[in-house]
């Protein structure tokens, strides 16, 4: 990719929820454009005070200030989820500034809905505006090519496997079952890969019911069958890594339902953020499963401790990884190589390293312009890589109830006949997934 001269100054803007790595990104992408004569300001808080027309935020960043950051956790710039392409006003505010301190390229940083706000800075700026967004998010959802994570997930899944190697010693010595629900909304991939890693008794993600509905009973009902099959080979202890995206695959109706009884408020409130999406962290998912899991378990006559614990705002400041430090530097750097580049006068685009090698991705080609997002890449439940997780799963699968003898003993833990037995839990074995 060929470079040219590209003068004035470079802005740069986090936006979204905080990942491990966003200081490398601004440290390398701040350094390799002041190297390259420009003046490097960063925004600070997203583009909060930007939509505002507040052209006071800012700073101008040195080489001296950003070449310590890059191994610590957090933002420097802050970050928010201030959605800029909510209304035109927002929109022109926000270029009014850019333009007004002479911003001739922009690096964002950020999830689907940051990437969208900046594509959309770059279409209403007419070409004035050179921008690159920098993918971040903790749950590995965002399409890049191939197995390319998204930064910031190898730190979050390392990290949440060591708390969880503790919550599992802490169920063993204590007899009692963890619920931990780790982030990731529209995809599996870091509760997957925390409970593969950390060998949990048993973890459960969105793809894993292939787009059709969920239902609290159902989850239940697996998280039953898990604690059964334990108590059927004498183990009275387990862990069980549930991705906060079943909130969004049992859905508003279902959550709803809760109200019929008058228990939601115990666990929370269903809003909505400037991007529309579901508020997860609003509800306590995590508690309302264990409520019902306690009531299920108890009409079977097992007595059970259970411990729900959320797993996330623990991982996503954290200090990179040596994995992530050395990826945001690429990121970064990569970043300004493509705004310096002939190409990013013609489209703006998504970083992308593909084999060591820089792979500008453009937003029209990445971003559904009815959703306004990313298409979100999932767990692949019918490749290797899941099929493995799955068969070191403690649950109830085919062999549960095509073996006489297996079924026999579990029927006996909950003092069932075979038969009742079958009729009460062999829908759970019917998962094409889980084949």
């Amino acid at each position: 990719m060929s470079s040219e001269p590209l003068t004035g100054r470079l802005g740069l803007v986090v936006g979204g929820g905080p990942a491990p790595g966003i200081n490398g990104v601004i440290s390398a992408a701040a350094i390799e454009a002041i190297e390259q004569g420009m003046e490097v300001i960063g925004f600070q808080d997203g583009f909060k005070w930007l939509v505002q027309g507040n052209g006071e935020r800012w700073r101008r960043l040195t080489i001296d200030e950003v070449k310590v950051v890059h191994s610590r956790g957090g933002s420097i710039l802050g970050t928010s989820r201030t959605n800029p392409a909510k209304s035109e006003a927002d929109m022109a505010n926000v270029l009014e500034v850019l333009r007004r301190l002479n911003i001739g390229a922009l690096v964002t940083i950020g999830g689907d809905d940051t990437a969208f706000s900046a594509s959309q800075v770059y279409k209403r700026a007419g070409g004035a505006i050179r921008v690159a967004h920098v993918p971040k998010t903790i749950d590995n959802d965002l399409p890049l090519p191939g197995s390319t994570p998204t930064f910031g997930f190898e730190t979050a899944r390392h990290l949440g496997v060591q708390i969880v190697h503790n919550l599992a010693e802490d169920a063993r010595t204590t007899s009692r079952w963890y619920l931990i629900v780790s982030m990731g909304r529209a995809a599996g991939h870091l509760a997957l890969g925390i409970g593969k890693a950390a060998a949990v008794t048993l973890t459960v993600i969105p793809e894993e019911f292939e787009g059709r509905p969920v239902t609290l009973e159902e989850l239940c009902d697996i998280l039953v069958g898990s604690v059964i099959k334990r108590r059927s080979q004498r183990l009275r202890h387990g862990v069980v890594v549930l991705a906060e995206g079943l909130i969004e695959s049992i859905g508003e109706k279902g959550l709803q339902s809760m109200m019929e009884s008058g228990q939601l408020n115990r666990y929370g409130r269903i809003v909505r953020d400037p991007h529309n999406h579901l508020r997860l962290g609003e509800i306590d998912f995590g508690r309302m499963i264990r409520d019902r899991l306690t009531s299920q378990l108890e009409e079977l006559g097992l007595d059970v401790t259970l411990v729900d614990k959320d797993l996330g705002y623990e991982l996503r400041s954290a200090d990179p990884i040596p994995f992530d430090a050395e990826y945001t530097r690429d990121l970064g750097y990569g970043a300004v190589k493509f705004l310096r580049s002939a190409e990013s006068a013609k489209y703006g685009a998504i970083v992308s390293l593909v084999g060591g090698h820089l792979q500008p991705l453009p937003f029209e080609d990445l971003i559904n312009p009815t959703t306004k997002r990313m298409v979100a890449r999932r767990v692949d439940v019918h490749g290797e890589s899941y099929q493995c997780a799955l068969r070191y799963m403690i649950r109830l699968d085919q062999r549960d109830f095509s073996d006489s003898q297996r079924l026999a003993s579990l029927a006996s833990t909950v003092n069932m006949t075979p038969e009742a037995f079958k009729q009460r839990f062999g829908y759970l074995a019917n998962s094409p997934a889980r084949h």
